[in-house]
């Protein structure tokens, strides 16, 4: 009779898997939230017909993509403050505008909640990791 194989060990310690699926929900929300920018003002609800030059809104976006898919912690710090200006442009159109537009909006206003949870806890638990490795380095450190 042979021993049943167990499931495979994690290849990650626990506050490793907070960071990277911190990180991967960070970046599928700013992507997600670029391409729905880009669609709504150009193909789903755009304010005129043949789309509007509001899909340049997409474009500030694109900054910080390179910064996240880079693992920067200054640039999660800044994304979680920026994403409030379409946090706010989701809600005044979520409120104002008719559907399907009004739909979109608060599609918009979902996806920076997520984006901004994402950033705020990816800081978080990178800093609790970076202090637990230094309460751990000067715990092993030799006394002189």
């Amino acid at each position: 009779m042979t021993a049943s194989p167990t499931a495979p060990a994690s290849p990650l310690p626990p506050s490793d898997q907070g960071v990277a699926a911190t990180r991967w929900l960070a970046t599928g929300s700013l992507l997600a939230l670029i391409v729905l920018c880009l669609a709504w003002e150009l193909v789903l609800a755009p304010v005129r017909p043949g789309g509007t030059w509001l899909a340049i809104k997409a474009l500030p976006l694109c900054i910080p993509l390179a910064g996240i898919l880079k693992n920067r912690m200054y640039t999660y710090r800044w994304v979680s403050l920026v994403i409030w200006l379409y946090f706010t442009e989701g809600v005044v159109r979520g409120w104002s505008d008719k559907p399907p537009s009004q739909w979109l909006a608060w599609a918009e206003v979902a996806l920076c909640l997520v984006l901004f949870t994402a950033c705020t806890l990816h800081v978080r638990v990178r800093q609790r990791n970076a202090k637990a490795a230094a309460a751990e380095a000067s715990a092993s450190a030799p006394a002189p």
